[in-house]
């Protein structure tokens, strides 16, 4: 397995010519998808996959493509960012034909990955991003544009774009450190190289890591680029979450926290809980109702444009702004009762350990990074089966391998959770174990509620 690896990453660095081809394929194939539907007619009740583009190109991006991108992080890590994404093919070619300016301070803020990754999911469901051409072309032709954009202006031929602005490049980073594959470093031989005085060209590193010194492999790019540079950097095999257990102990951050806590188990629940909560529609109703007792009527229009909350009129969908504001509540509420219930929870199983410590926390809440993952997937999914189900396609079994993923899901954090709280020694171990139990049941609950309850 191990030369296996090691000869499969030294392939990738070898046929650099082939990878590039490979891109430029899907960069055609995904502006087609995006850009001529959004220009042909809505489709009525009676298109399918096979004869209209448009359902085609739906069940493309969020049938198939998001949620097995997000399983393609876990298993091989950001193989898919070095070697398919249109998007960073994209910036950097742009970058190598741009002005080559230094990268700004403000794009080097940590909290981007957070951000965007909040505002885009917030943003796809105001305007029902998962249903309609134009919203596509908005959000992931909008987000393609700007990664251009970036290239043209900031570096020679890199990623700076993938490196710090994407929307899911904090989501591919924690997902990829559950992957049971990385390049590994051996500083040691890197180091006696230099030593005895080798002289090779740098690497060209498109996602700008350091590649000398670097321990995981959340930012990596797996595009085979430094596969054997120096006889030092070798693609080799890892136990599922190792960088979770041991790297993050030191590189955790309150930006990945926040994203893990606030963005993948606060902000995408609630963005797919809406749409099928009986709470929202009574809420709603409440709302509505107050308004019109005290005459206050504009709330209920409908006139809003369709680049800002959904409006599809000629299909009778669409949002008023009293829809729109309680969408963007109702997300961001529960972004704050999941994200408030899940750091006590994690702030509890630290002070029950001892002496509190951010970096503890920070630890600890990485633990959480396969149930994470394993929600967003579920939710896209759901998108999936929808589609499925519209072209007479039945899954009576979704339920079940819903129940298995979850649960599958759960063990493997509470497994991450007791590596991590045992590098931490003392002997409260099993105790600090009950509140993250409770973690866990507070996001299974609201699974639940998504997918049986309700």
């Amino acid at each position: 397995m191990r030369p296996a690896l090691a000869a499969y990453g030294n392939w990738l660095r070898d046929h650099q010519s082939w990878l590039r081809t490979i891109q430029w394929v899907v960069v055609v194939a995904y502006a087609m998808l995006i850009l001529v539907p959004a220009f042909m007619p809505l489709p009525d009740d009676s298109a399918r996959m096979v004869n209209n583009l448009t359902v085609f190109a739906q069940f493309v991006f969020w049938g198939i493509w998001w949620p097995f991108v997000l399983v393609s992080m876990v298993l091989f890590g950001r193989l898919w960012c070095g070697v398919l994404c249109p998007e960073g093919a994209l910036s950097e070619w742009a970058s190598r034909h741009g002005k080559g300016r230094p990268i700004p301070r403000w794009m080097r803020w940590g909290g981007w990955p957070f951000v965007a990754f909040v505002l885009t999911t917030v943003y796809g469901q105001m305007v029902s991003v998962y249903q309609y051409p134009k919203a596509v072309l908005l959000v992931l032709g909008g987000s393609t544009v700007a990664a251009m954009v970036v290239g043209y202006y900031y570096t020679r031929g890199k990623r700076a774009w993938c490196r710090y602005l994407c929307p899911v490049n904090g989501v591919f980073e924690l997902l990829t450190k559950l992957a049971p594959m990385h390049y590994k470093v051996d500083e040691q031989k890197w180091k006696h190289s230099l030593d005895i005085g080798i002289r090779i060209q740098a690497v060209d590193c498109a996602p700008l890591q350091p590649i000398r010194h670097m321990k995981g492999g959340s930012g990596c790019h797996m595009c085979g680029r430094c596969s054997d540079h120096r006889g030092a950097v070798t693609l080799a095999a890892r136990p599922f979450g190792e960088e979770v257990v041991e790297v993050a102990e030191k590189e955790a951050t309150h930006w990945q926290t926040l994203l893990i806590v606030f963005g993948l188990l606060g902000v995408a629940i609630g963005a797919f809980h809406w749409t099928v909560s009986p709470w929202f529609v009574t809420l709603k109703q409440w709302a509505a109702e107050w308004l019109v007792n005290r005459e206050i009527f504009w709330p209920l229009d409908d006139n809003t444009p369709w680049w800002l909350f959904t409006h599809y009129p000629e299909l009778n969908d669409s949002f008023t702004w009293l829809d729109g504001g309680l969408l963007i509540g109702y997300i961001g509420a529960t972004a704050l009762v999941m994200g408030a219930c899940i750091s006590l929870s994690l702030a509890l199983a630290v002070a029950v350990a001892g002496s509190w410590s951010n970096r503890r926390f920070h630890h600890l809440a990485q633990a959480l990074i396969p149930l994470a993952g394993c929600g967003v997937f579920l939710g896209l999914s759901a998108t999936t089966l929808t589609l499925l189900k519209h072209e007479g396609i039945q899954a009576y079994w979704a339920n079940n391998l819903r129940l298995t993923l979850l649960t599958g899901a759960m063990l493997w954090s509470l497994w991450l959770a007791i590596k991590i709280v045992a590098r931490w020694g003392g002997g409260r171990a099993w105790l600090v174990l009950v509140p993250f139990l409770g973690t866990l049941a507070t996001v299974g609950a609201a699974w639940g509620f998504m997918f049986w309850w309700w």
